[in-house]
């Protein structure tokens, strides 16, 4: 599997551009399998069902109040929060056929996750928290009370992208930035479900989270962004931008 840093992106919109940008090469297959590890601008994405919302444009607009950007997320589920203190992760998959291994892709990731924050002291578990902001059944969890990460996939023909979100530090601006939007799409949430790694393991940072999460993935060839994938993300920023 191939290794990409995140480049610098040059707004949210463009970061989501880049995963999608990935996505696309590795299904056209001029790209391995790839992971790709960066660290986000202030984000709020929303899902495709939260934009038929009734409170869809406040709720965008709560987000931009508290100076995170609203952008629109390729795979399913409702709004999710990130920031700089979060480290983000996308999963590329070549499959010709990418359904039939969605649940197995779902439960790895999951459970590498959940054992990369395991080994820095976290008493992480795979599953649902009730209440949690973008509910899945593979989310992970602090204690079976608090959300970590969530994840969520796209399929196309010939790859799978799986991206996960761990929130490291600054858990209290992401369950700031939820609590008004998920008010204004009127969904519920109990915000004592969103939180970081560092209120579980004081003094963890997302360098620690990073080298964690690299040790959970074996046979890494390193590599960067390269410009034809940054390229295409700039086309693909409109698809993206709310």
């Amino acid at each position: 599997m191939l290794l990409v840093r995140g480049e610098p992106a040059e707004s949210a919109a463009h970061e989501i551009s880049l995963s999608h940008a990935l996505m696309l090469r590795v299904a056209a297959g001029e790209l391995p399998s790839s992971l790709r590890l960066y660290r986000p601008a202030p984000t709020v994405a929303f899902g495709k069902l939260d934009t038929l919302r009734a409170g869809y444009a406040e709720a965008a607009e709560a987000a931009r109040r508290h100076g995170y950007e609203p952008v629109l997320r390729m795979p399913g589920g409702h709004a999710a929060a990130y920031h700089h203190q979060s480290l983000g992760i996308d999963i590329v998959y070549a499959a010709a056929d990418p359904i039939p291994g969605t649940h197995e892709r779902f439960r790895d990731a999951g459970e590498r996750l959940a054992g990369a924050l395991a080994d820095l002291g976290v008493d992480a578990r795979l599953g649902e928290v009730p209440g949690e902001y973008c509910p899945g059944a593979y989310s992970v969890n602090a204690r079976g009370k608090v959300k970590l990460i969530g994840t969520a996939q796209r399929l196309v023909r010939g790859a799978a992208l799986l991206g996960a979100t761990i929130v490291v530090r600054d858990g209290a601006g992401v369950r700031d930035v939820l609590r008004d939007v998920y008010e204004k799409l009127e969904i519920g949430f109990d915000d004592s479900t969103a939180g970081s790694v560092a209120e579980e393991v004081p003094g963890v940072g997302v360098n620690d989270v990073e080298r964690a999460v690299l040790a959970a993935y074996a046979d890494l060839e390193y590599g960067r962004v390269d410009g034809d994938t940054l390229a295409l993300a700039r086309t693909l920023v409109p698809e993206h931008r709310l």
